[in-house]
C-alpha cells in the first residue's frame, strides 16, 4: 500500500514494456526480411521488388489501394434494447458474489429512462474515495458557467515599498520559467505577475499574502498527517504553487506545509526582494491594483480534476461553489454547498455525509444510489448541462487513473467504460458509464470496502466488463 490517501496512480512500465517489445518485434521481421534477400522499396508510387543478392528487378507491381481512416463520432442509437433486469442480474451474479469485493453495495441504472436495473444495498453509505468528485463535479457544473475563471491579483501595500498578493482560490499558480510546461496546463505565472509589477513601476521589498478569502482549519477531518508530506494534498489555502508540489512536474510530490506563503515567496524572488520580507497580511480597501493572472476555465480545471484525481483541485473548485451559493468559504461550507446543489437538481442526497469534497477523508459516506444517480442525469435527456462531464472521466485501458487496468480478464470493458475511480486503504470505488454490446447506455456506482485494492478493483473492474458483454436481453 502506498497510504492512506487517495493512491490514483498511473502506470509507465507496462508501456515502455509494451514499446520495447514491439521493437523487438520489429526487429525479428527486418532480420527476417534480411534473411531471405528480398527488400520492398516505394518507387515512384509502386513497389519494386529486388532481390538483394543479384540486384536484379524480379518485378514492378502496381501500388495499393490507399487506406483511409475515417474516424467519426457515431451517436447510440436511441432504441436500443434495454437489458432485462433478471438477466443482467443472472450474469453479474457470480462477480458481484465475489469474496474479494467485502463490504459492497452498488447501482446500475438506464439514463434514457431513469430506470434502476440493478442494485445491491444501494442505499447504504459507504466510504467513496475520490468517487466523491463526481459530486464536487456535478454541483460546479450547475452553479458555475463553464468559463469561470479565478483571478489572483497583486495590489499596493499600505507602506512604501510593500506590495499584498491577494490569494483569489487558485492552486494551478505556477513559478516554473516561461514557456517551461507547469503540472496544470493553461495555469498562470508568477513571472507574469512579476512583469506586469516592473512595468507599473513600482519599487517591492516587501511582500504580504492575502490569505482571507477562505476560513477555518486548512486540512479536513479525517485526513491523515502523512498526507501532506506524501503527497496525496496539501493545506488547502487559497493560493498555491503548482498545487503545493516541492516538486511541481511530479504528481505525487511532497507538498508544502504553507503553499501561500510559497507563492509570496516566488513573487518576491522574481522582482528581486527578499523572500524572508514575505508575511501573511491583508489588503487595504480600495488599494490601487498593480497586476493580475487568471487560472484555466473552469470546465478544464475539472477534466485535469476527474482525470487525474487531484485533490487539491477539487477541494478548491468545491470553494468556488460555497463562493457562488452565499456558503461559508471552509470545508464546512463547501460540503454544505455542494449536497445542497445536489438536492436542489432532485438527486437524493440522503445518507450523504462529506467532509471534504476530495475523497481523501475516510469520514466521508456516499450510497451508490447518489452516485449513480447523478452519472445518470448525467448521460440522460434532462441535465444537458451535466453532459460534459461525461467527457471528463478517464477511459478504461486508455487515459487518466483507469490507463493501467483493463489490460487483461476484462479487456472486454477497455475503451468502452468509462468512470471515476476511488481508491483508499480498504477502500475502492468505480462509477461511469459504458455502452453495452447492444449499444445501451448504462450508468453505473460499485463501492468496496475492507479490502486492498489489489484485491477489489480486479473484480469492480471486472462487474463493469459484464455489463459491456451482456447485452442481456
Amino acid at each position: 500500500m502506498t497510504g492512506q490517501g487517495g493512491i490514483e496512480k498511473q502506470g509507465g512500465s507496462k508501456k515502455q514494456g509494451a514499446l520495447a517489445s514491439r521493437r523487438r518485434r520489429n526487429m525479428k521481421i527486418l532480420f527476417a526480411i534480411w534473411g531471405a534477400g528480398f527488400l520492398a522499396l516505394v518507387v515512384g508510387g509502386a513497389f519494386a521488388i529486388y532481390d538483394v543478392r543479384t540486384s536484379v528487378s524480379a518485378s514492378v507491381l502496381p501500388a495499393p489501394a490507399p487506406v483511409v481512416a475515417t474516424p467519426a463520432v457515431a451517436a447510440v442509437d436511441p432504441d436500443a434494447p434495454v437489458p432485462d433486469p433478471d438477466v443482467l442480474a443472472a450474469a453479474l451474479e457470480p462477480v458481484v458474489k465475489s469474496p474479494a469485493l467485502g463490504d459492497f453495495t452498488g447501482s446500475i441504472t438506464d439514463p434514457a429512462t431513469g430506470t434502476v436495473l440493478w442494485s445491491q444495498d444501494s442505499d447504504r453509505a459507504l466510504i467513496p474515495a475520490s468517487t466523491t468528485k463526481i459530486l464536487t463535479t456535478a454541483a460546479a457544473m450547475l452553479v458555475l458557467p463553464s468559463d469561470h475563471r479565478i483571478t489572483t491579483r497583486v495590489v499596493e501595500g499600505s507602506k512604501p515599498g510593500e506590495i499584498v498578493l491577494i490569494a483569489g482560490g487558485d492552486p494551478t499558480l505556477s513559478a516554473l520559467p516561461p514557456g517551461e510546461d507547469s503540472y496544470y496546463e493553461g495555469g498562470p505565472r508568477i513571472a507574469d505577475l512579476a512583469e506586469q509589477i516592473r512595468r507599473s513601476g513600482a519599487t517591492v521589498d516587501t511582500v504580504l499574502v492575502d490569505t482571507s478569502l477562505y476560513s477555518g482549519d486548512p486540512l479536513a477531518p479525517g485526513w491523515f498527517p502523512q498526507d501532506v508530506g506524501e503527497g496525496y494534498v496539501a493545506p488547502i489555502e487559497p493560493v498555491m504553487l503548482d498545487g503545493g508540489r516541492l516538486q511541481p512536474l511530479q504528481d505525487e510530490s511532497p507538498r508544502s506545509d504553507t503553499p501561500a506563503l510559497d507563492a509570496g515567496r516566488a513573487l518576491a524572488a522574481a522582482l528581486g526582494a527578499d523572500p524572508a520580507r514575505v508575511a501573511i497580511g491583508s489588503a487595504s480597501p480600495g488599494a490601487a491594483p498593480l497586476a493580475s493572472v487568471q487560472s484555466a476555465p473552469l470546465t478544464e480545471r475539472l477534466g485535469q480534476m476527474v482525470r487525474l484525481s487531484d485533490n487539491v483541485l477539487a477541494e478548491t473548485i468545491g470553494r468556488e461553489v460555497a463562493i457562488a451559493t452565499g456558503n461559508e468559504h471552509s470545508f464546512a461550507g463547501a460540503t454544505r454547498a455542494v449536497t445542497g446543489t445536489l438536492q436542489q437538481a432532485g438527486v437524493d442526497v440522503t445518507g450523504v455525509t462529506l467532509s471534504d469534497l476530495s475523497g481523501l477523508s475516510v469520514d466521508n459516506r456516499i450510497p451508490a444510489r447518489t452516485l449513480d444517480r447523478v452519472i445518470s442525469e448525467a448521460a440522460g435527456p434532462n441535465r444537458t448541462e451535466l453532459r460534459p462531464m461525461l467527457d471528463y472521466l478517464p477511459v478504461a485501458g486508455a487515459t487518466g487513473t483507469l490507463a493501467d487496468r483493463y489490460g487483461t480478464t476484462t479487456r472486454a470493458g477497455a475503451g468502452w467504460v468509462r468512470a471515476k475511480t476511488g481508491t483508499l486503504t480498504e477502500v475502492n470505488g468505480l462509477a461511469g458509464y459504458v455502452v453495452d454490446s447492444e449499444g445501451r447506455v448504462l450508468s453505473f456506482a460499485l463501492l468496496s470496502n475492507g479490502r486492498p485494492p489489489g484485491e477489489a478493483r480486479p473484480v469492480l473492474d471486472a462487474v463493469a466488463s459484464v455489463l459491456r458483454e451482456c447485452g442481456c436481453r
